[in-house]
């Protein structure tokens, strides 16, 4: 199998993320595995292996036919017979499939908040999925939206992973004492909710009680941000809410935590929960996409309903409060991560699928 994953950026996103991690697991699988970002390199560029063939399009407008020339001799030159595009990277997919027609495309929706939106808003997607050979998945409700509502009737649900080699030098030291830190790993931007978080370390006074809330991930200096950091100099939160911006070295900041929270209002597969599993963190999360599947509510973990400020306290309060609730939350999360959404699971299910 010749394969390349093709994303619009290496920004630390979600869909980023799993194009990164697959095109690094397949490097030891197949015959070749190849990487493209179309728009946009970032942070995540420094985790590419060294075995994957790596290449930026330098795409600067919807219709770049320059872009969409060295895409196409990047596939000719490697044999590359599946194009496995995430998310927006669809539309130059099936522009350079128009002058290579024996070129598959999988196209993959990282998008949870689609599965509640119409066709309509939807109409260049669905036109243009005629041309897809199968479409991934990354929770059921979007698979159902799929094969509602696309021109293309195979679609497959793979689970989101987490890499399992650990790139990073530590470099970032958590603030706060060990043991009573929480961390929020999310980019500040909707729909992530932070501020229902801060509100409830807020309002269930965890500072009075020695605990700080940690929040990594990428800033990008707008409203959204304003609001949490005018709420923490509002409060005199500044010495126990951190905000640490965009992080590379996340598996050694999750090991300097204890309790892992998540309250987005719309989520397709996070790998933050898998993340936090690994890790081996109690976890707080909103019930939102598949975030229920993988955790079950006081089995290996704690769920809210994020529209709901008193669930969220009650159970972040909860967790705060027993020790070894925690303990037990914690180890059965790793269980079930480990046993399910290894690297090793995952990528026999993707090559099952490519097939």
């Amino acid at each position: 199998m010749r394969i390349a994953q093709l994303i619009d950026s290496l920004d630390a996103g979600g869909a980023e993320r799993m194009a990164v991690n697959y095109a690094n697991a397949l490097a030891g699988k197949i015959t070749f595995s190849g990487l493209v970002a179309t728009r946009k390199e970032g942070s995540l560029k420094d985790q590419i292996h060294p075995d994957v063939s790596y290449l930026f399009l330098q795409k600067k407008r919807s219709l770049d036919f320059s872009a969409i020339l060295r895409l196409r001799k990047y596939i000719v030159s490697n044999k590359i017979e599946i194009l496995h595009a995430h998310s927006s990277s669809f539309f130059i997919a099936v522009l350079v499939k128009l002058t290579l027609p024996k070129v598959k495309i999988v196209w993959h929706d990282h998008y949870g908040t689609r599965a509640k939106e119409t066709k309509k808003e939807n109409r260049v997607l669905i036109f243009l999925s005629m041309f897809f050979s199968s479409i991934f998945v990354v929770n059921l409700q979007l698979k159902e939206w799929s094969k509602k509502n696309m021109k293309c009737s195979n679609v497959i649900f793979i689970p989101n992973f987490t890499a399992s080699e650990n790139v990073f030098k530590p470099e970032t030291t958590l603030k706060g004492i060990n043991g009573k830190r929480i961390v929020f790993l999310a980019n500040l931007k909707n729909p992530k909710n932070h501020i229902l978080i801060l509100e409830a370390f807020l309002a269930l006074k965890l500072n009075e009680l020695d605990w700080s809330l940690h929040l990594i991930g990428k800033d990008y200096f707008d409203a959204y941000s304003d609001v949490l950091k005018d709420f923490i100099k509002l409060h005199s939160l500044e010495n126990d809410i951190h905000l640490y911006g965009s992080k590379n070295d996340v598996k050694h900041i999750l090991s300097q935590a204890t309790i892992g929270v998540l309250s987005s209002t719309q989520e397709g597969f996070p790998v933050t929960l898998l993340e936090y599993g690994l890790a081996n963190l109690a976890v707080v999360s909103t019930n939102v996409g598949y975030c229920s599947v993988v955790i079950k509510n006081e089995v290996n973990g704690l769920l809210f309903d994020p529209s709901s400020s008193t669930e969220t306290k009650k159970q972040l309060s909860k967790m705060i409060q027993n020790d070894s609730f925690r303990k037990e939350m914690s180890n059965n999360l790793k269980q079930l991560v480990v046993e399910n959404y290894s690297e090793e699971v995952v990528i026999n299910k993707l090559i099952s699928a490519y097939q």
